[in-house]
């Protein structure tokens, strides 16, 4: 079993920066993709980045370079820096984990491939 922790989140002007963080328990993170999703009331979860468990990194093109995906393995940890905020990256945002993923295969963007989830961080922008 993984249980996933999300924090970091808050209130912050538009053109600003957070840093989420996803603290996981269980002794295999490391071999794990990590994946962050956000998601605002009555839409789908959207996909944000993904990274494998030797750093590789995938993002949605939306993102636009601003957001970036990295983890420590030793601390089992999983990080998402935002900067150039915009009011519309305002949802709640999730990590979640991918106990099955292999190197050989993309980075999992859908949220089905992932078997784990934190319950979210909120993340407001205002303009």
């Amino acid at each position: 079993q993984v249980q996933l922790v999300e924090s970091g989140g808050g209130l912050v002007q538009a053109g600003g920066s957070l840093r989420l963080s996803c603290a996981a328990s269980g002794r295999t993170f490391s071999s794990y993709a990590m994946g962050w999703f956000r998601q605002i009331p009555g839409k789908e979860r959207e996909f944000v980045a993904a990274i494998s468990h030797s750093g590789s990194t995938y993002y949605a093109d939306s993102m636009n370079g601003r957001f970036t995906i990295s983890r420590d393995n030793a601390k089992n940890t999983t990080y998402l820096q935002m900067n150039s905020l915009k009011p519309e990256d305002t949802a709640v945002y999730y990590c979640a984990a991918d106990s099955d993923y292999h190197p050989a295969y993309a980075l999992p963007r859908r949220a089905r491939s992932y078997d784990y989830w934190g319950q979210g961080t909120q993340v407001t922008v205002s303009s």
